[in-house]
């Protein structure tokens, strides 16, 4: 109840917004998609409020293209599913619409407020996590709620207008990441807070304000009461950010391993394998930097491989056979690692055959280069197969022979083939002829 006063007194939002103009902002409707474009003045054409929301806002701000826009309204779902033809309303715990626009899809939501009203109880554990956030509010309401400054900004296209109620183009343009309201009640209402904390300042190149980041190592430990599921998504977000080597000395320096996130443990934890691990963050923030696609599993595969390889080793020294020690050796990990991290089975699928086609890469004779070579994965296994050599993990002979091999003639491939390797062929029984009587 304490708790509760001081809140409403303190985090009160302030009255209305600071409305920025053009000018002030130098963001023109023509740098927002004809599709969020569309949306928003077709709400507002029904007599609803409508604003471009969130990330979009702020990469603009930032001069950096928005990967997709959000739209956030007065209007309730139903509303909005009335309004578009090509739409459908998704969610259970908070409904919100997908509005279909050719190949883009605009995810419009409706207003809400953080917390129930004072005649309901509020939702949260012992913890002080909120376990519902799902009441509409109005715009105000909706801009409180939201984490961070620089994430709740909002943008009319119509006006070329944005909206700010808690100073977020102020902290963008001095690059720094404020909590809105009071940092540990926000950490503790949402424990996940912290990690999107680092990620934003390590993509956006931005600090942490003092206040913001000073509760983060005295409550990581709330990390652990997070759903496995949900931790998994974030951190994926996290490594998939493009900035992931930036990411994880962050989040060592704020404390936030040893158990509290299993996943960088993982990364951080194995001497002989964090080269090998960073050099595939690194791989990846290159690749997304380039918008080239990129592989969960593959990177999931990375991280557990030296746990995979440390017990395939223990097999093969107990006196099992390569093969089967090494499948053995991916299911006692996967299963073991399950739990913590959540890993979709749509990806460990995809792990288990890159890791199962290492061992094929150093059988370089015979037919078996070519049958490999014709592998559905052998891409992945093969850069799989790279970033070993590049830790010294494997003879860097073998990763340069397989690179040119994929690219040589049939004629020079098989001039390649290493005959030490070859084994040995039986020979052919010339049947005696027969005696004519």
């Amino acid at each position: 109840m304490i708790r509760k006063i001081i809140r409403r007194i303190f985090d009160k939002p302030k009255s209305g917004p600071v409305i920025l103009p053009l000018k002030k902002h130098g963001i023109h409707k023509e740098d927002v998609s004809v599709c969020a474009r569309k949306v928003t003045s077709s709400l507002q054409e029904a007599g609803f409020s409508a604003f471009i929301v969130g990330g979009a806002v702020r990469d603009l701000v930032l001069g950096r293209k928005p990967k997709d826009f959000d739209v956030a309204t007065d209007a309730d779902p139903d509303e909005v599913r009335a309004i578009f033809r090509r739409s459908r309303i998704i969610g259970r715990r908070f409904r919100l619409v997908h509005v279909l626009c050719g190949a883009e899809v605009i995810e419009v939501s409706t207003f809400r407020r953080s917390h129930a009203s004072e005649e309901e109880a509020e939702s949260v554990d012992v913890h002080g996590r909120v376990l519902a956030d799902n009441v509409f509010g109005n715009q105000e309401e909706d801009a409180q709620r939201r984490d961070f400054t620089i994430n709740a900004l909002f943008y009319d296209p119509s006006t070329e207008e944005i909206w700010d109620y808690h100073d977020g183009f102020a902290d963008l343009k001095a690059s720094k990441i404020r909590m809105i309201g009071d940092p540990e009640t926000r950490y503790r209402e949402d424990p996940v807070r912290m990690l999107r904390a680092v990620r934003f300042a390590a993509k956006l190149g931005m600090k942490l304000d003092r206040e913001t980041e000073a509760p983060i190592r005295s409550l990581g430990e709330l990390l652990s009461h997070v759903p496995a599921a949900r931790l998994f998504e974030e951190m994926l977000k996290l490594l998939m950010s493009g900035h992931s080597t930036e990411c994880i000395p962050e989040l060592r320096r704020a404390g936030l391993h040893h158990g509290l996130l299993p996943m960088l443990d993982v990364i951080l934890e194995q001497p002989m394998g964090e080269r090998f691990v960073m050099a595939a963050l690194k791989n990846t923030d290159e690749r997304i930097g380039e918008e080239k696609p990129v592989s969960p599993a593959f990177l999931f595969a990375v991280l557990l491989w030296h746990e995979v390889l440390a017990l395939w080793k223990l097999g093969q020294e107990k006196g099992e056979r390569p093969i089967p020690a090494l499948y053995e050796a991916m299911d006692k990990v996967l299963d073991a690692q399950q739990e913590m991290l959540a890993i979709p089975r749509r990806y460990t699928t995809t792990m288990k055959e890159i890791w199962g086609l290492q061992p094929r890469f150093l059988q370089r004779s015979g037919r078996r280069p070519f049958q490999l070579i014709e592998h559905p994965r052998f891409r992945a296994g093969y850069d799989f197969l790279t970033l070993r050599a590049q830790s010294g993990e494997v003879d860097p002979e073998i990763g340069k022979w397989w690179e040119d091999f994929q690219f040589a003639s049939g004629e020079v491939r098989e001039s390649m083939l290493l005959e030490e390797e070859a084994p040995k062929r039986r020979r052919r029984r010339r049947r005696p002829k027969a005696v004519e009587a």
